[in-house]
């Protein structure tokens, strides 16, 4: 099974879908799109890289077509997805991110990138929290 819902490479998601497959969450995914578009420029692109990972919607900002972030459609919640270089990891810590979310980015893979954090997204708080991950990712 893919790491997204959407697993079938002919069939880019519709709002509908993610309406049906995140519930809840739905509105959460509409809320950090909003945001993050607002705030960096950003617009939404959807992308199937794989049949491991499936349908996934990148936030790129305007200047430098730079990635903010990969957001990821699971059944009843999103994974939000970040390559966080060591200036934005550091920044993360000087933020008033919770120690838990901490504890994720400080044992996320390294790769020459950055490291690869992901974050379940499931509530109000955690969108809180990806939205302070981007703004240091972004200022760093």
């Amino acid at each position: 099974m893919a790491l997204s819902a959407f697993d079938d490479k002919s069939k880019k998601p519709t709002e509908e879908d993610l309406k049906v497959t995140l519930g809840s969450t739905y509105a959460h995914w509409t809320d950090l799109q909003k945001q993050i578009a607002l705030t960096y420029s950003a617009s939404p692109e959807w992308g199937f890289a794989s049949k491991k990972s499936g349908w996934g919607l990148r936030m790129r900002a305007e200047k430098g077509k730079r990635v903010v972030l990969y957001m990821t459609p699971c059944q009843g919640y999103f994974l939000a997805s970040f390559a966080l270089g060591e200036k934005a990891v550091e920044a993360a810590h000087k933020s008033d991110l919770p120690a838990s979310v901490l504890e994720i980015i400080d044992s996320a893979q390294k790769y020459v990138e950055g490291r690869a954090v992901r974050l379940e997204v499931r509530s109000a708080a955690d969108v809180s929290s990806v939205v302070k991950i981007a703004g240091a990712k972004m200022a760093n």
